[in-house]
């Protein structure tokens, strides 16, 4: 296949459709009609002698040499958009990208309303999709192409991969008041003694709370895992669960209620909450411009 027989501008309608997965979607994405994108497609197909998008039932999925191809096409994207615009900035206000997250409901809540307003302020013409995923597979999502970025707590990184620490986070014990024990306090005996609730978002029994304790021999019972942190503090109001919880999450709990917040019995090292990107995307300007304000959006004294 020769390059010059290659119109370089199909490249943009695939990586649109690889995303989209539908013809209308990438024609309004890239503000062309749905004949223009479905000839582009068929060229495509012809061209890469593949099907490339395929109906299975009620949805059309990739075929495998589509999903092979995600990755390194967005990179050469960024490349060419590098190559051609290295003396342009990125310019927020008249930007129509589409910003792919991954985070859990953790990160939608700590994160996301202070980088809302800075995006409709900044960038109204932009568009956000945020998913949730365990952290294998934000990373995998991240190694695709398929996010611009993972949110969250990764505590090992793959080689391509590059991470920003946006802070620091500690550990908070909630229970039900009442059913501490009658001297008011929770030691470690009594906090190994009572159930626990534990918050995973890939359903792994062993969190950075039970690494601490099995280092020391210990264990704790986890009775309840769950994958929403939102969720976890009203479900132990009336029970005489323990959770053990990123403190910030506690942020908008009510004072002087059932629930008790304590600091935990035994000292649990505090951890990064960080963004990660693939290096590909390392020198991006759009790319560069979102994580820098997700660093600031992040600092404790943001608005």
């Amino acid at each position: 296949m020769l390059l010059r027989n290659i119109d370089l501008n199909l490249l943009v309608v695939l990586d649109a459709l690889l995303s989209e997965k539908h013809v209308t979607r990438t024609g309004v994405r890239l503000h062309l009609s749905q004949p223009a994108i479905s000839h582009s497609l068929n060229k495509l197909r012809v061209l890469l002698e593949d099907p490339l998008l395929i109906r299975q039932g009620n949805e059309v999925v990739l075929s495998s040499l589509a999903q092979n191809l995600q990755a390194p096409l967005k990179a050469i994207l960024g490349q060419i958009e590098t190559l051609f615009g290295q003396s342009i900035d990125f310019v927020p206000a008249d930007s129509q990208r589409t910003f792919r997250l991954a985070m859990s409901d953790y990160g939608a809540a700590i994160v996301l309303p202070k980088l809302l307003v800075q995006l409709r302020e900044l960038a109204p013409g932009t568009s956000l999709v945020v998913t949730q995923d365990s952290r294998l597979g934000m990373l995998e999502q991240v190694e695709q192409g398929k996010i611009d970025l993972a949110v969250g707590v990764f505590p090992t990184l793959p080689a391509d991969m590059c991470s920003d620490v946006l802070f620091e986070e500690t550990f908070t014990c909630l229970l039900n008041r009442h059913s501490l024990p009658d001297n008011g306090e929770l030691d470690l005996d009594s906090y190994l003694a009572r159930p626990h609730l534990l918050v995973s978002t890939d359903g792994n029994t062993l969190g950075e709370v039970d690494n601490v304790l099995r280092a020391r021999g210990l264990q704790r019972r986890i009775a309840v895992n769950i994958p929403h942190w939102g969720a976890a503090p009203g479900m132990i109001a009336d029970t005489d669960l323990i959770l053990t919880v990123a403190t910030r999450t506690l942020a908008t709990l009510p004072s002087g209620g059932m629930l008790l917040a304590l600091p935990p019995p035994m000292t649990v090292a505090p951890f990064n909450y960080v963004q990660v990107w693939h290096q590909r995307f390392d020198e991006d300007p759009a790319h560069r411009w979102l994580r820098d304000l997700l660093r600031q959006v992040s600092a404790p004294s943001a608005p």
